[in-house]
C-alpha cells in the first residue's frame, strides 16, 4: 500500500512503521508516567490543549531528573487517549515496571544490537 501511494520513495513499511510505533509508545509512556506516576500529582491533563500541565516549578524539578520529559512541556498530544486504550493494558505496575527513560534505554540497546548483526 506504501508503495501504490508513494511510487518512489523508496520506504520499506515494516521498519518505517515499526520505527513509528516505538517513538508514539515512548512518547506516550513518558505522558503516562507524567500523569499516572507516583508522586506526580502536580501534574494535569488540559483537556482543550490535550497536553500535560504544571506550575513552572514542577516542570523544572521534574525535568532535571528525567531530561526525556521536557519534550511533553509544551507539545500537545492528540492521540493520548487513543493510546491509552491501546498500551496502558500492557503497563507493568510491580516489580517489573519501567518508565519512559528505561524504555528507550532498552530500545537503544536493541538498535545496536540489531546494526551489529547487519554488519556481521
Amino acid at each position: 500500500m506504501l508503495e501504490k501511494v508513494l511510487p518512489h520513495a523508496m520506504l520499506k513499511a515494516k521498519p518505517n512503521l515499526e520505527s513509528r510505533i516505538r517513538t508514539l509508545k515512548m512518547d506516550w509512556a513518558t505522558v503516562y508516567d507524567l500523569l499516572s506516576g507516583k508522586d506526580n500529582s502536580s501534574f494535569g491533563w488540559d483537556e482543550h490543549r490535550q497536553m500535560v500541565v504544571a506550575k513552572d516549578a514542577i516542570w523544572n524539578l521534574y525535568i532535571s531528573i528525567h531530561k526525556e520529559a521536557g519534550q511533553c512541556r509544551h507539545h500537545s498530544f492528540p492521540h493520548y487517549d487513543q493510546l491509552t486504550k491501546i498500551y496502558a493494558k500492557d503497563r507493568a505496575t510491580g516489580n517489573y515496571a519501567q518508565t519512559a527513560a528505561d524504555i528507550v534505554e532498552e530500545i537503544d540497546a536493541e538498535d545496536v544490537a540489531t546494526a551489529n548483526n547487519i554488519e556481521e
